[in-house]
C-alpha cells in the first residue's frame, strides 16, 4: 500500500517547485538601453530574482525526485516486484518521470543560468543596440514539465507499491518428494 503521507509530501514539494517556476517566468530579467555620462548606450537589466526562484524551484524537485526514489529504493534495490501489469506500469514510469524530470531541470537550470548572465553584467554597447534577454517561455516549459513529473512521479510510486506489496519470490527446492499411493 502507498504512503499517504510520501504523497502528500511529494505534491506539497511539486507544488512549491512549480509556483517558484511560475514566479520565476513572471520576474525574469527584463533589459532596456540607457546613456552613460560618456555618452556610450548600454543594457541595464533589472533585478536577479528569478534566478533565486529558478534555483529554488530546482532544488525542490531534486527534493521530491529523491524521496519518491528513496522510498521506492530507485525501484532496483530490494525484493522483485510481482509480476503483472503493476509491474509493467511502474517500469513504464519509472522511466516517464526520470525523463520528464531531466527535462524539467534542464529547463530550470539553464533559465537561471542566462538570466543570471544577463542580469549581473552591462556592456558597452557599440552598433548593435540588441539587449540580449532570457526568452519567454523557459521557466515556464520547466513548470510543465514540474507539473508532468508530479504526476508520473506519484502514479509510479502508487503502481510500485501495488506491485511490491506482499510478493514472496517462488523459490523451488528442487525434487519434491511426496508419498505415493
Amino acid at each position: 500500500m502507498a504512503s499517504t503521507l510520501l504523497l502528500v509530501v511529494v505534491f506539497v514539494f511539486d507544488l512549491i517547485a512549480f509556483a517558484l517556476a511560475v514566479a520565476a517566468e513572471q520576474r525574469r530579467a527584463k533589459a532596456k538601453i540607457e546613456t552613460s555620462t560618456s555618452g556610450g548606450n548600454y543594457c541595464a537589466y533589472s533585478s536577479d530574482i528569478a534566478t533565486g526562484l529558478g534555483v529554488s524551484s530546482l532544488l525542490f524537485l531534486m527534493a521530491s525526485q529523491l524521496i519518491i526514489m528513496a522510498a521506492s529504493r530507485c525501484m532496483c534495490c530490494g525484493k522483485a516486484l510481482r509480476p503483472g501489469s503493476s509491474r509493467a506500469w511502474a517500469i513504464a514510469l519509472f522511466i516517464t518521470c526520470w525523463v520528464t524530470f531531466i527535462i524539467a531541470e534542464v529547463c530550470l537550470l539553464a533559465g537561471s543560468v542566462r538570466n543570471a548572465y544577463h542580469t549581473k553584467y552591462t556592456t558597452l554597447l557599440t552598433n548593435d543596440l540588441n539587449c540580449k534577454m532570457l526568452r519567454k517561455g523557459v521557466f515556464g516549459a520547466g513548470a510543465a514539465f514540474i507539473v508532468f513529473t508530479g504526476i508520473v512521479s506519484e502514479l509510479y510510486y502508487v503502481y510500485y507499491s501495488k506491485a511490491n506489496d506482499g510478493f514472496q519470490p517462488n523459490i523451488d527446492t528442487g525434487i519434491r518428494m511426496g508419498t505415493y499411493k
